[in-house]
């Protein structure tokens, strides 16, 4: 017999009962996330939480049950879609150690990930009435920032110079995109993304090459 607790409980058992509805309440979780994401895709980002617990299959009641409310459901989805953006981009960021191309991978992932799915861009861009002044993907601006940072200091390295300017380069370049694209999704008559993907990466090279090619002029293409 397991001996009580000096409050008569017995911590273990108590503990398994625990960490089998943590992990239903987890899955419950990303199950409400997936809906939400659906529901965004068939009634855009104003999506309300009647259309979110009915692609869910529920109430709003359940729904409210796992998320305080509609500003907690919009950040789960938001770290979600943070989470798959940034290793997109960790991926495109290392496929080459050339800074040129690396720039032009980048910021051509940036695009095909919003282009894929524009209304579930607006939805995570955009706070829950009330909040107007919170910027949901301040967070992965800051880490795709320090991401960019840390690629253009090794660049500034391999080109035998201080790294002094990598932390604004980086977050600089961040900033360039993501307003870009912001107004590329709102245009009218967008260009192609090729198109925009080249352009961002010569505007972005034409100052980054300055700071990350060797005084021997050698090619970083």
């Amino acid at each position: 017999m397991t001996p009580p607790t000096r409050a008569g409980t017995v911590p273990q058992r108590r503990d398994r009962r625990d960490s089998r509805w943590d992990e239903h309440r987890r899955a419950r979780r990303e199950q409400l996330v997936a809906a939400t994401v659906a529901a965004v895709g068939e009634h855009g980002p104003g999506v309300g939480m009647e259309e979110i617990a009915a692609a869910a299959g529920t109430s709003k009641t359940v729904v409210y049950r796992h998320f305080a409310d509609r500003g907690e459901l919009h950040l789960a989805v938001c770290t979600q879609v943070a989470g798959q953006l940034l290793e997109a981009l960790r991926t495109a960021m290392t496929s080459t150690e050339k800074p040129r191309q690396m720039v032009a991978a980048a910021i051509d992932t940036y695009l095909a990930f919003i282009e894929a799915d524009p209304e579930l861009y607006r939805f995570v861009v955009h706070a829950p009435a009330g909040d107007p002044g919170a910027d949901p993907i301040a967070g992965l601006s800051e880490l795709v920032g320090a991401q960019a940072t840390a690629l253009v200091a090794l660049a500034l390295e391999g080109a035998g110079r201080p790294t002094a300017a990598a932390e604004p380069w980086g977050h600089g370049l961040v900033g360039l995109v993501r307003s870009a694209a912001d107004r590329w999704l709102s245009s009218p008559e967008p260009m192609p993304r090729g198109e925009l993907t080249a352009h961002l990466t010569d505007l972005a090279w034409a100052g980054l090459s300055g700071v990350v090619t060797r005084t021997t002029n050698e090619e970083t293409r």
